[in-house]
This record gives structure tokens, sequence and C-alpha cells, in this order.
């Protein structure tokens, strides 16, 4: 679940605020910081100490989503690392200011790129993650679940969207084809409603074709090729049925064989 820009800024706001409200703590940052720039990893591990509070507050946010919560902490104390060792302390501003954006954009970018099974349009996903943020958020007003009219003004957008968006979320997780279709493990699986391969089709195609390379033949070439090839007699048993010398069958298999070839062939 995406936080919106305004929920960031907050977020900044209120650590900045609390790490400016207590000299002590500023200066034991820069300090930490000064140590981290000349090569000193105990600083870098104890600013990791300082702030994975911060990193877990900001995880937390997203714990009523499909992910686990541990996975989301992880995430954001990843990005914790990268936000201490790219933040240049000679710029004077706060720490957090640096970090939330930070640990936000790779939240958000876990739920935009790594939780989807089916992955739509890319402002398709952001809608869909903010759709759910304000379902959680509206569900708790409420007391239950809100309408789609009612996600609609509250995110500014047409009920179509909310539609839309709603049907995207079946995208975000798949389910096993082993899974029993009701929950029961007694049942049938997904897997044992799909449908298998249809030989039917293929036969079709078979005889279409067929009738295409046959079509300039005599009805007796055809005949003799039926009763060759489908009915599978022998030469001297066709030309014992239709009367004619087994030579005169073979030729008339011959000529009739080149005959498809040659259609084939153009």
């Amino acid at each position: 679940m995406a936080a919106t820009a305004l929920d960031t800024g907050r977020a900044v706001r209120a650590v900045a605020g609390r790490e400016r409200g207590t000299d002590t703590r500023r200066l034991e940052n820069r300090r930490l910081f000064a140590r981290r720039d000349a090569g000193d990893s105990a600083a870098r591990d104890a600013l990791v100490e300082r702030f994975l509070p911060l990193a877990r507050s900001l995880a937390r946010r997203y714990q009523h989503s499909t992910e686990p919560i541990d996975d989301l902490v992880q995430i954001a104390s990843l990005a914790l690392l990268k936000a201490i060792d790219r933040f240049d302390a000679s710029q004077g501003t706060a720490f957090s200011t640096f970090a939330v954006p930070t640990i936000v954009g790779e939240l958000k970018r876990h739920f935009r790129d790594r939780t989807w099974t089916v992955r739509p349009p890319r402002a398709l996903q952001e809608l869909t993650l903010r759709l759910e943020r304000a379902v959680a958020r509206l569900s708790t007003c409420l007391d239950r679940a809100p309408t789609v009219s009612e996600l609609a003004a509250d995110l500014g957008i047409d009920e179509e969207q909310i539609l839309e968006a709603l049907q995207a979320r079946g995208g975000r997780a798949g389910v096993s084809l082993e899974a029993p279709r009701s929950g029961e493990d007694d049942e049938l699986t997904l897997q044992d409603t799909l449908g298998g391969p249809d030989d039917g089709f293929r036969l079709a195609e078979s005889r279409v074709l067929l009738e295409d390379l046959t079509a300039g033949l005599s009805a007796r070439s055809r005949e003799v090729l039926r009763l060759r090839f489908e009915q599978d007699l022998t030469q001297a048993e066709i030309g014992e049925l239709i009367g004619i010398s087994q030579m005169q069958v073979s030729r008339l298999i011959h000529g009739a064989l080149a005959h498809m070839r040659l259609i084939a062939a153009h």
C-alpha cells in the first residue's frame, strides 16, 4: 500500500521535529555521521541501531496489506542502510528528512513491482495501491466496507476507475492450481476444471486440408485413397473390390499422391 506525498511529508516533519527538538541527539547524530565519513564502521552500526525504529514505524503503516510485516520491515531496513550510506551530513539537513522519502520510496517500489502476479499498467498499479489505502481508512471510519461511490468521492476519481482498480486487485496474488475450489481437501482442484488437448481440432484441420488436396482428383482416385489409407485395405483387395487390377490400383495411388504433393507445394 503506497503512502501518499502528504503522508510522507507528515512523517518527515514529525520525525525531523522530534530530532531537532533535542540538541543532544542532534549533536550525537552529527558526530556519528562524521565518524562514518571517516570510515568508522562502528558509527555506521550505531546509526543503523538508532534509526531502525523509524524504519519499523514506516513499515508498520503497510501491515494491513497482504504482504507479511516481517518482509516489509526487512525492505524498510535495507532502505535505511541505503539512506545512511548516501546521506550527506554537510548539507545541514536532518537525516530523517532524507531517510523517510528513501524508505517510503523503497516500500512503494516493492508494492509496485514485486507483488503483482499479473502486472497492469503503472498508472493502474498506483491507483490500486491508493484504493487499498482508502478502503482501509474508510472501513475504519465507517465501521463497514465502503461503497464504490464513497471510494470515488474519497479519491476524487470516477466510479469507472474505481471498478477498474478493484478488478486489477485480482492480479496482486495468484491462486495455486492445486488449491481446492471450495477450500475442502476432498473437492476438485482448479486444475481439474481446466480443459485439455482436444484432438478433434487437429483432425478437423486435417480433413479440411485433405479436401483441398483431393479436390482435383477423380471419384475413382479418391475412393482408392479412402480404401487404402482409411480402410487399410491392400492393393489386391482394393482391385478386387472395385474390379480393376492391382497394377492399376498402384498407378492410381501413385498418381493421386503426386497430384496432392504438387498442390501442397503451391
